[in-house]
């Protein structure tokens, strides 16, 4: 009979007997603050670019031209090539990082991408928020795109790594979730600034991008590095003749490392895993 499917495989099937622990949990929503830093990005630029004290400030252009057509179709009546850089330059940066991001996650781990992504991420807002001419405003906007970059990059990577297979899908989706929701709370966050009309609102929108960034930064510093590649010997303990695993590895099996061992005691003995 025709037909298609995937030959039966007789090799031995090994199950991963990690369990779901508080820790897992903990390190997959730090770590998926990653896509908090991208939805907000997303959702504040709109808000501020549609600001009369931030288009006053730095566009005045754009805001007469505002004034002039009000009341009619406003559909293309502006052309500010400064204005379209503002917002294009962290796209065409976040592009062009991706390239370097996945060498560095390649070669140094998915933990030193996210620790570079959210201090880059944190520089840029910092930058924005003390803005006083456009070329400021694009330096920030580039460092915020470098941190897009890297954090898209890495993020999902470290959540799949992370996470538990059988759960693997939906912890991985926390960074969609995450990106939604600061996409989100941009839009809140936007609503409420844009009503002080103290020629500072911006100001509070662009800088509060500096949250997720300062969540996922020290998140990196204190979370282990996932097993994957660059696989690293730790050194051996007192009476061992080898190095013994990686710690973040027996955090993430949460325990699969004791249950192999045990079943593997009377071949093995008390040989660590490798």
């Amino acid at each position: 009979m025709a037909g298609g499917g995937l030959a039966p495989s007789n090799g031995e099937v090994k199950h991963y007997n990690g369990r779901v622990t508080s820790f897992v949990i903990v390190t997959c929503v730090i770590a998926a603050t990653g896509g908090l830093i991208f939805g907000y990005d997303i959702g504040v630029s709109g808000g501020v670019t549609s600001m009369d004290e931030f288009l006053e400030k730095f566009f005045p252009s754009v805001l007469e031209q505002e004034n002039k057509a009000s009341g009619k179709n406003q559909w293309c009546q502006f052309d500010s090539q400064m204005l379209t850089s503002f917002t294009s330059s962290l796209y065409v940066a976040g592009l062009i990082s991706t390239y370097f991001a996945s060498m560095v996650t390649q070669a140094f781990g998915r933990k030193s991408s996210m620790l570079f992504g959210g201090a880059a991420f944190l520089l840029g807002s910092a930058i924005n928020g003390v803005a006083m001419n456009v070329a400021m405003l694009i330096i920030g906007r580039i460092l915020l795109g470098v941190g897009v970059g890297f954090a898209n990059q890495a993020v999902p990577l470290y959540l799949s790594e992370m996470a538990p297979p059988q759960l693997r899908g939906a912890l991985n989706m926390g960074f969609q979730m995450a990106t939604t929701i600061g996409i989100f709370v941009a839009g809140l966050v936007n609503y409420g600034t844009g009503k002080l009309h103290a020629g500072y609102g911006w100001r509070i929108s662009v800088a509060l991008a500096a949250v997720p960034a300062l969540i996922m930064t020290l998140g990196a510093v204190a979370l282990p590095d996932t097993p994957q590649l660059p696989r690293r010997a730790w050194p051996a303990r007192p009476g061992q003749g080898h190095a013994s695993e990686d710690p973040g590895d027996r955090r993430r099996r949460g325990g699969a490392a004791g249950h192999d061992r045990g079943e593997r005691g009377g071949e093995e003995g008390e040989r660590p895993l490798e």
